[in-house]
């Protein structure tokens, strides 16, 4: 397993990183849970990510008894705070320094650790002084309960602000954590530039679009069944924008080029979002530990130019490229 470092930091994190989203305390059983932690950890990945909101705190609870017993200085531990958690009272979301500092202290009791390696704003908060939330991280790094900082799904403007602030704080601001993949490339016209600017680098979700780029699902037939497009849990409703006969055409005409490489098309999924040389590391989650041992392959793959431009060709126009649409919510209600 190869590593990379994280933004302008000395931090050195595995290009493959473990993230249990849709997965623990959802999908996926503790026990099997912990085997796809063991399947990773065996494979060579020693970062891993969470978010308190997963399955409403169970996730850090599984991964916090998964990783029980492992060498702490030898793993990357990432969460993330922002939605809400818990009863979901008027101070139970956001980035205040209420949400925040009860945040961390909720994700390093589930986690089982005295510290994250990087703690993540998991959205922009426009409700909240970004100076208020800069200052509450600072701290959370003073007093040792995070490493670094980072932000996930943030817009290029709010990178830079924060960044900005961050300098004057003197606290290590390294990550960025957006959506991408081969069918969603909104971060590479505006986040990307302003992230090498300011010395941020990207921990990207999905990259195989939600499963869709594994190519199991097939124009004109159902959804395989238990696959992610019938999980009425949250996974259905995440993968549907991409459940068109237009898309899952052009996905299809990409297994020649995966055939013609050796590999599977999630490997090329995930071997395309490492050819970008500002993302960190490709998040990869699993329900079964062998999925693990498969896509680890992909840190082994190198895409000539030539193979990027001709899965360019391939997918045409249903790449998504509106930077419009980062996800920044909207004001919540009074």
């Amino acid at each position: 397993m190869k590593y990379r470092y994280l933004g302008d930091s000395g931090l050195k994190i595995t290009e493959l990183t473990y993230g249990n989203w849709l997965t623990h305390g959802s999908q996926v059983e503790a026990d099997q849970a912990t085997a796809c932690v063991r399947a990773a950890l065996d494979a060579g990945i020693t970062s891993f990510d969470t978010a308190d909101v997963y399955a409403n705190t169970v996730a850090e609870e599984v991964l916090g008894e998964a990783l029980k017993g492992e060498r702490r200085e030898s793993l990357e531990i990432f969460t993330k705070v922002y939605w809400p958690v818990g009863p979901k009272g008027a101070n139970d979301v956001g980035l205040s320094r209420k949400h925040i500092m009860e945040g961390i202290n909720g994700s390093l009791k589930r986690l089982k650790t005295d510290y994250v390696d990087l703690y993540q704003a998991h959205r922009f908060d426009v409700e909240t002084p970004l100076e208020e939330t800069m200052v509450a991280l600072a701290d959370v790094v003073r007093q040792g309960k995070a490493l670094y900082i980072g932000v996930s799904e943030w817009p290029a403007d709010k990178i830079r602000e924060g960044a900005a602030l961050a300098k004057e704080l003197r606290i290590p601001f390294i990550s960025n954590q957006p959506q991408y993949s081969m069918l969603w490339r909104v971060i590479e016209d505006e986040v990307v530039p302003a992230s090498r600017e300011v010395g941020v680098s990207q921990i990207v979700w999905s990259p195989v679009a939600q499963g869709i780029l594994t190519g199991k699902y097939k124009p004109g037939q159902p959804a395989p069944e238990g696959s992610r497009a019938t999980d009425k849990k949250g996974g259905q409703q995440m993968i549907e924008r991409w459940l068109r006969d237009d898309v899952l055409e052009r996905v299809q005409n990409l297994r020649p080029v995966a055939d013609e490489l050796g590999i599977t098309m999630a490997q090329l999924a995930v071997a395309w979002v490492l050819h970008n040389d500002n993302v960190a590391a490709a998040i990869i989650g699993a329900s079964r530990p062998e999925q693990i041992t498969e896509n680890v392959k992909a840190s082994e793959v190198e895409l000539s130019d030539d193979v990027m431009a001709r899965i360019d060709d391939i997918l045409g126009d249903v790449v998504e490229r509106d930077a419009a649409k980062i996800n920044v919510p909207e004001k919540r209600p009074a």
